[in-house]
């Protein structure tokens, strides 16, 4: 990676932390919330930027712009919520996975 694209890549990331801190208290907390479940779940593309962080951030800046309150907008399970988000995306778990199925395929083969 190029010293370029970390500089953009920290500036994307300040401005959507800047973002973030503008949301009301309680949506600060679920986006947390959120953020640190998707981390631990591992979806790939969290790698490649902050693009789906930054589609639940618009997600919740139009839930305030509506006047909602944040657990209208997830509703009251957020981990499902998170789940539903990252259904169709390959998780880290989905890879590891899929080396261990091989491996054991190609030593079976032997």
């Amino acid at each position: 990676m190029s010293i370029k694209k970390i500089i953009e890549g920290k500036k994307e990331w300040r401005a959507h932390v800047a973002r973030v801190k503008e949301l009301p208290q309680d949506y600060q907390i679920v986006y947390k919330e959120i953020q640190k479940y998707l981390f631990k779940v591992g979806p790939v593309e969290l790698n490649e930027g902050v693009g789906l962080l930054s589609e639940i951030l618009s997600f919740f800046e139009e839930g305030v712009a509506a006047g909602k309150g944040v657990l209208e907008v997830t509703r009251t399970d957020v981990a499902a919520f998170c789940d539903a988000l990252i259904e169709d995306s390959k998780t880290y778990a989905d890879l590891y996975q899929e080396s261990v199925n091989q491996n054991v395929n190609e030593d079976q083969k032997k």
